[in-house]
């Protein structure tokens, strides 16, 4: 099992915070489409390009390689100003 997290306007679009999946997931990038089958919010909040991921507190990205336990977490780019 994987947990997947999602923050800040992730979570929000999503209306979800936290769940556990499956690892069976070759890659963060297949877990990203098996969300998108899901639909609406997902296929679009997901489809923006510009999705962050961190893999167990550690910033990966989508060619990253899930093993069972993980923890993913997603969330959008930070800006400041």
């Amino acid at each position: 099992m994987i947990k997947v997290c999602y923050f800040a306007r992730l979570a929000e679009e999503l209306e979800c915070r936290e769940e556990v999946l499956d690892s069976g997931f070759n890659t963060v990038r297949d877990l990203v489409e098996t969300l998108k089958q899901r639909g609406e919010p997902w296929q679009s909040t997901l489809s923006d390009g510009k999705l962050m991921v961190a893999l167990n507190h550690t910033m990966g990205s989508l060619d990253s390689q899930p093993a069972d336990g993980d923890e993913i977490a997603f969330f959008p780019p930070v800006t400041g100003g």
